[in-house]
């Protein structure tokens, strides 16, 4: 199976939660720094699934998208 783009697959995905590690890797930082982002309330909104941390790709879009909009 081919591995497909998250920013261009997250609104039709089947995997439309992804793990830290994947968002990390997605966004160009280390996993702590989510879980610093996630404790200071600055980063993209996160689920609990059970006992997992686990992010919608469509949030995640939307903060960084939110994010640069603050920037600019």
């Amino acid at each position: 199976m081919p591995r497909i783009s998250p920013r261009n697959s997250a609104p039709t995905s089947p995997r439309a939660l992804a793990s830290p590690k994947e968002v990390a890797d997605y966004l160009g930082v280390p996993v702590p720094t989510l879980y610093q982002w996630k404790y200071r309330g600055i980063g993209p909104q996160v689920h609990k699934v059970g006992k997992h941390l686990r992010y919608r790709w469509v949030e995640v879009d939307a903060w960084l998208d939110r994010d640069m909009d603050l920037a600019s």
